[in-house]
């Protein structure tokens, strides 16, 4: 499986950006698709994801600024960012998961807020 990620960039602070994953390969076993960060100095954490149903999940950092939407079936995320704070600047990864448990990365893509 190949996540492919697309947007990021500089933007200043209160702005938009919005992200894009497409994943290619063996994807029938996906069933769950979302994004992750990881600031400088910081571990990976948890942005947001989508699971059968249309279920989402954000983290509470996030929540009523970022609005995550995916097609499972076409194996898509989306994640559109508002209101952008300079601590929402990190890399951004798209991340996949199977029906078993396994997890698929994307290669980051960088997101810059200046205040």
């Amino acid at each position: 499986v190949q996540l492919q990620a697309s947007g990021g960039g500089l933007v200043q602070a209160g702005g938009s950006l919005r992200l894009s994953c497409a994943a290619s390969g063996s994807t029938w076993g996906i069933v769950t698709m979302g994004w992750y960060r990881q600031a400088p100095g910081k571990q990976r954490e948890l942005v947001a994801t989508v699971t059968p149903g249309n279920r989402t999940n954000y983290a509470d950092s996030v929540k009523g600024r970022f609005t995550i939407s995916g097609d499972l079936a076409q194996k898509m995320v989306s994640l559109q960012m508002n209101s952008l704070k300079p601590e929402d600047t990190a890399v951004y990864y798209c991340n996949a998961r199977s029906s078993w448990g396994a997890p698929y990365w994307g290669q980051g893509t960088l997101v810059t807020v200046s205040s």
